[in-house]
């Protein structure tokens, strides 16, 4: 059923990708959910935090460097009777974004990580990604971009396409920018400071579970589609959105033997013959706050 929806959305988005005048800086996300269980009335409560700093630092007139590192803490229940475990997330972002002509530009960047319960850091609490993206600016208004995310996990290799658009309005009223199918953000400015709007996030990752030297692992597939409204502050270089959502995040447990290989977005090149520890969770509603310190790529420009 998750790969179903993944696949639905991400059907539904190509239309939409992530080529941007803006940079954010700084953004802290906070949602949550109460995620209910497939199989049972169990309930669990997931909380869930995000930080993500950048720092782009131009180099010539072709080449800017890309540094900054993300952060990432959920806290749930894994099933009934378990106790409530911290997940997180730890990654550099380092690389580079190259002119390589008045139309084509491309983004490369290596993504080390460290994904687990953080109780007794190990080699299997490490994870390598790379991200490889080309854009196409096809005029003022319209950019499009395609490319490919690859990241080695606790259960194999995943690989997701990449493709996208972005585009602002001649009024600079309507604004979409997305790197599908990970990220998705599309507003309309009531006023200037006020707007309304909807986002897409999805992640497929895993974090090692060393808690109690349990030998364990957890994939999150995770999709989370909200609506929100923003005040912007500061003439927009601070935004802050109150959320509210849909969350079909699930938190398959599984042995550290056990394996399914590459697998393309959620789908296995290779038959999954893993056998799942816990039950799968179901979708709820969730709620978030956004808080964003954006800079205007335009205004350095004039």
């Amino acid at each position: 059923m998750k790969k179903i929806k993944l696949l639905m959305l991400f059907a539904l988005f190509t239309t939409a990708a992530n080529a941007q005048d803006y940079v954010d800086i700084f953004k802290l996300s906070l949602n949550n959910a109460t995620l209910g269980n497939i199989d049972n009335d169990y309930e669990t409560s997931v909380n869930n935090l995000n930080m993500e700093v950048y720092y782009p630092k131009k180099l010539s007139e072709k080449a800017v460097l890309l540094t900054g590192f993300t952060i990432e803490n959920t806290r749930l229940n894994f099933s009934q009777g378990a106790e409530r475990t911290s997940l997180t997330m730890t990654r550099l972002n380092l690389g580079m974004k190259y002119q390589h002509s008045e139309k084509w530009s491309g983004t490369y960047v290596f993504l080390p990580k460290i994904a687990s319960d953080f109780d007794n850091i190990g080699s299997n609490d490490f994870q390598f990604g790379g991200l490889a993206v080309f854009d196409y600016q096809y005029n003022e208004s319209y950019k499009i971009k395609f490319g490919l995310y690859t990241s080695s996990e606790n259960h194999g290799s995943t690989i997701t396409p990449l493709i996208g658009l972005w585009h602002r309005s001649k009024d600079n009223k309507f604004y979409i920018n997305a790197t599908l199918p990970i990220r998705m953000d599309a507003n309309y400015a009531l006023t200037k400071k006020f707007s309304f709007g909807a986002d897409l996030l999805t992640s497929i990752k895993s974090y090692n579970l060393s808690e109690f030297n349990s030998d364990l692992y957890t994939q999150e597939e995770s999709i989370r589609f909200a609506l929100y409204a923003a005040l912007g502050l500061m003439d927009n270089s601070i935004i802050l959105r109150g959320k509210i959502g849909f969350d079909t995040t699930d938190y398959a447990v599984y042995n550290s033997n056990e394996k399914v290989g590459a697998q393309i977005l959620t789908f296995p090149l290779s038959t999954d013959k893993r056998n799942r520890l816990n039950s799968e969770f179901d979708s709820s509603l969730y709620v978030g706050f956004d808080a964003i310190y954006r800079f205007d790529l335009t205004k350095e420009t004039k």
